[in-house]
């Protein structure tokens, strides 16, 4: 039913309004077939903090940002593709209730909602569209997921090296494991072509395991090139054909330089 509401005033209305609430920094909502499902301030867990985040959930995106002004404006806006992401229910805990885990091959982290009813009622949509989507891609669910950020206040030393975290020893995260690091130990940067385009940091030993992993890709590759030109058969020029060459090259010294075909040569 909700695809009967792409094309009505009232969908695109709405839709406009949460353009607009992100301002210039935003990108460009509207799109044919989209419908807006549902819209909600949710708490997402960040490295820090829990910080009020409002999220839009559309028949094929979710999108967030940070909340300026309640309803009127919103901050650094994050579009998900609704087949990108898996959803991992959580127990409650005494730090965090009503909550869940979102998994992306970009970002992964803990969103908690006001009560139980509003988080499975959040969950059973973000499922429902989400199945709608890899069927309409004819995809997969996706299999290389970012790993979930330690929280800074869950450690006070080096998940590395255990070294004590000071003013001066700042907190880091690797971005493959996710673990709590300190700068010596995670001075390393990788390319984890699903996080970014450059190379981000990681820990020392995920940087080992990732080279490794990446040097037998490439000894692989190298050998199914090598396979593959000792396979190919070498051709030997037959004296027929050494005979046209030689006319070929014959004519082609006496009349000058050839043009491609098409190409009609002007009188002087």
């Amino acid at each position: 039913m909700e695809y009967h509401l792409a094309y009505t005033r009232a969908n695109y209305e709405r839709i406009t309004a949460v353009e607009n609430s992100f301002g210039a920094f935003g990108q460009p909502l509207m799109k044919p077939g989209r419908v807006l499902i549902a819209e909600g301030r949710l708490m997402k867990m960040c490295r820090r903090t829990h910080k009020p985040k409002m999220f839009f959930l559309f028949n094929d995106i979710l999108v967030y940002g940070g909340i300026v002004m309640h309803s009127c404006w919103y901050s650094h806006q994050h579009i998900i593709p609704l087949e990108d992401i898996v959803i991992e229910n959580q127990e409650d805990c005494p730090e965090l209730q009503n909550h869940w885990l979102i998994r992306t091959p970009r970002k992964s982290f803990y969103v908690s909602a006001a009560s139980l009813r509003e988080k499975q009622e959040w969950i059973i949509h973000l499922e429902k569209y989400r199945a709608h989507q890899l069927t309409k891609s004819d995809r997969g669910p996706s299999g290389n997921l970012a790993a979930i950020w330690i929280p800074d206040r869950a450690s006070e030393i080096c998940m590395r090296c255990t070294d004590k975290f000071t003013v001066t020893q700042r907190r880091h995260h690797c971005r493959q494991c996710g673990f709590i690091v300190c700068n010596a130990c995670s001075k390393c940067r990788f390319l984890i072509p699903t996080i970014s385009s450059s190379p981000v940091r990681v820990c020392i030993l995920c940087f080992n395991n990732l080279q490794e992993e990446k040097d037998r890709k490439d000894k692989g590759r190298n050998r199914w090139s090598d396979d593959f030109d000792c396979a190919r058969p070498t051709y030997e020029v037959a004296s027929e054909d050494e005979t046209v060459e030689r006319v070929e090259s014959k004519w082609a010294g006496s009349q000058g330089p050839a043009l491609p075909v098409g190409l009609k040569k002007h009188k002087k």
